[in-house]
């Protein structure tokens, strides 16, 4: 079988393997999910909301959180970005997701990790409603 004129090859114990084309299949994962956001749009009035909250001011998690936006706007996801200073109370972050929980134009609560020393991700993590 070729893939972009790449022949098979034979990995491990002599089974077949294919050369993919990960950014091509990426974008057809992206061009999918576009598809089934504007039908749920069209058919049901809903564009799903994506609420990110990123605690703190770590360089790789902005870049991460950055990036998550850029992708949910090409796919026509709302998203929501809550920048909470690291020495955040954890009760103001709880508040937060109950607040999120709530709000019907939420369906995913990201929590970036890491989160500061003072912070159980995992007890935050607990508390949505809606995956993320």
């Amino acid at each position: 079988m070729l893939r972009r004129g790449r022949p098979e090859r034979r990995g491990v114990r002599g089974i077949a393997a294919q050369v993919l084309d990960g950014k091509e299949m990426a974008a057809a994962v992206r061009q999918e999910v576009a598809r089934r956001v504007a039908k749920l749009a069209a058919e049901r009035g809903v564009v799903p909301g994506l609420a990110v909250i990123l605690i703190g001011e770590d360089p790789a998690s902005q870049i991460y959180v950055r990036n998550k936006e850029k992708a949910a706007a090409e796919v026509g996801i709302r998203s929501a970005v809550y920048r909470l200073a690291a020495d955040v109370p954890a009760d103001a972050v709880r508040d937060l997701i109950a607040h999120l929980n709530a709000d019907p134009a939420v369906h995913g609560i990201l929590i970036q990790a890491p989160v500061p020393r003072h912070l159980d991700f995992e007890a935050l993590v607990g508390r949505r409603s809606r995956e993320g």
